[in-house]
């Protein structure tokens, strides 16, 4: 058991220093977003209505918002793919809404143990 509990904190450490981290509200880092098929573990969300979900992308804007003194309002989850490690990895497309009124598209990375209601932002940044 200690093992894995190491391993999952060296897999959540190297994810938290390989991920850019986000520096403003309007800077575009990319506009690839995903293939849709299996890779590496990483599936597509069937159901990105789930309140789950929502809820999570509602959270990761919020996060974003008080780290990064950006006014964001969530519009909600568009689409996203998981991996299950010893907790879930998620990525999410996040339809946004900012200060001035403009709408914008996010993709936040996040990790979440349920089991312990643990959540991490490890990066939340523009996309086409």
């Amino acid at each position: 058991m200690r093992t894995t509990n190491f391993l999952c904190v060296i897999v959540v450490a190297i994810i938290y220093a390989i991920s850019a981290p986000a520096t403003g509200c309007g800077e575009l880092k990319g506009n690839k977003l995903w293939n849709t098929i299996i890779e590496n573990g990483w599936e597509p969300i069937i159901n990105i209505n789930d309140q789950h979900i929502q809820g999570l992308g509602s959270w990761a804007v919020i996060e974003f918002s008080k780290r990064m003194n950006c006014v964001l309002k969530f519009n909600k989850v568009v689409s996203g793919r998981q991996q299950l490690v010893s907790s879930m990895n998620y990525e999410l497309i996040i339809d946004v809404t900012h200060f001035e009124g403009k709408e914008g598209k996010y993709k936040a990375e996040v990790y979440e143990q349920e089991w312990t209601k643990k959540r991490q932002l490890l990066s939340f940044t523009k996309v086409n």
